[in-house]
């Protein structure tokens, strides 16, 4: 503890200093005193503001609170360790904004590090990079204190309002390897891409869970209606367990659309392959068809063909067949963007990418923030309303009129 005012008036001005510097040692040291002058100059000003009054003039008589000299604090910087004088008050209410209370490492640092992080990299390899980059040695858990504080922005993105209607939604899941009391086991995080009324994408939550449920997905959605969606006009998926009840329980008037893509992918899984070419070209008629009656009707001459040997295929389809062929129901241009969840499928290639350096993580926090700011940087991209908006939102109103709330 220092109880003594620290002069800084004394500091050479830098033209004068810097002609004195002989070696590389003595400009460390002159930028090392440079910073630590503007920094606890800017802490003093600080205080001065918090107290009301200039030091060594008469205090205000409102205030019964005053100074009570410095304590010590080292901050850890990118140009090294600097010991600062912190200016401390009577009753301990002064919360510095420059050197906040608890902090001893600068924003510029701690920024470094999430960044790092969320390209994927390990801690030990962030305690590696930042030794290198800045000459500052840390501790894995040093690492993980300050990516930690991600968690208090992810409850907040959680949270956050939403809009009131979404045009469409996209709704799939990414798979990570997390470990779990011991074992290293698949889990799912679930996003929600939502298609507002700019045409601009945004997603709109994530959830991990290990299974899934139709009481899983009435909570997800309970929630967006929570947080202020009142409806949703479409919703894309594949044919995930239990989603369609959810929807329809708590989003009554919403299309669902399962994805084609996914579709033909597990109606082509087990063709043998010298068979698969044919098999292909033959359920293109179906979902390629001009409109749901003429599709339908080759869904009859595929079941006539190929119904005996891959009988699980047709069934798939006809279980399913209000639900596959919504888009139909739509102009082209709408079905391009409702057939498939192709918009959500790109954000977990995305994902991938941020994430494949670290093949497990240590729990759920550790996916959770690995995949949130992956989310982040992506959507940094999404700037433009998707193409032919101007055509596509004009289809919405003609189709569902006042619930666009044009």
């Amino acid at each position: 503890m220092k109880d003594k005012d620290k002069n800084n008036d004394d500091f050479e001005i830098p033209q004068e200093a810097l002609r004195k510097i002989k070696s590389q040692s003595e400009l460390d040291d002159f930028f090392h005193g440079l910073y630590k002058q503007a920094v606890e100059g800017m802490l003093k000003a600080e205080m001065e503001e918090h107290l009301g009054y200039q030091k060594h003039k008469p205090k205000e008589k409102s205030s019964e609170n005053s100074r009570n000299g410095y304590s010590s604090k080292t901050l850890k910087t990118n140009i090294g360790d600097i010991p600062l004088d912190v200016p401390r008050d009577r009753d301990s209410s002064f919360d510095p904004v420059i050197v906040p209370k608890h902090q001893r490492m600068s924003a510029r640092i701690e920024q470094a590090i999430i960044t790092l992080y969320s390209r994927g990299m390990s801690t030990r390899d962030i305690e590696a990079t930042i030794q290198e980059m800045y000459g500052i040695e840390l501790s894995e858990g040093t690492v993980s204190n300050i990516t930690n504080t991600i968690l208090e922005n992810i409850k907040q993105w959680q949270q956050r309002p939403l809009e009131s209607i979404y045009f469409v939604v996209w709704m799939d899941g990414i798979v990570l390897k997390v470990r779990h009391n011991g074992r290293v086991i698949g889990k799912t995080i679930y996003l929600i891409i939502g298609l507002k009324q700019d045409g601009l994408k945004d997603v709109l939550g994530m959830w991990i869970s290990e299974s899934e449920s139709a009481s899983f997905w009435m909570s997800v959605l309970t929630d967006l209606k929570a947080r202020g969606v009142e409806d949703i006009l479409i919703a894309c998926t594949d044919n995930l367990a239990g989603i369609r009840q959810a929807i329809n329980a708590v989003f009554p008037q919403t299309i669902c659309q399962i994805c084609i893509v996914h579709q033909i992918r597990n109606s082509a899984k087990y063709v043998v392959w010298k068979e698969r070419k044919e098999f292909m070209a033959d359920l293109k008629l179906v979902y390629g068809a001009i409109n749901k009656e003429a599709a339908y009707d080759a869904l009859e001459d595929f079941d006539k063909k190929w119904g005996v040997k891959y009988a699980y295929a047709i069934k798939s389809w006809k279980a399913n067949w209000e639900e596959l062929t919504a888009y139909f129901d739509f102009p082209l241009e709408i079905r391009k963007i409702i057939y498939t969840t192709n918009a959500i499928e790109s954000v977990n290639s995305g994902i991938r990418k941020y994430t494949k350096i670290k093949t497990v993580f240590p729990d759920d926090q550790a996916a959770l923030k690995a995949v949130y700011l992956a989310v982040s940087n992506i959507q940094l991209k999404w700037t433009m309303p998707i193409r032919e908006w101007g055509i596509i939102i004009n289809q919405f109103v003609i189709k569902f009129g006042d619930r666009c709330r044009i």
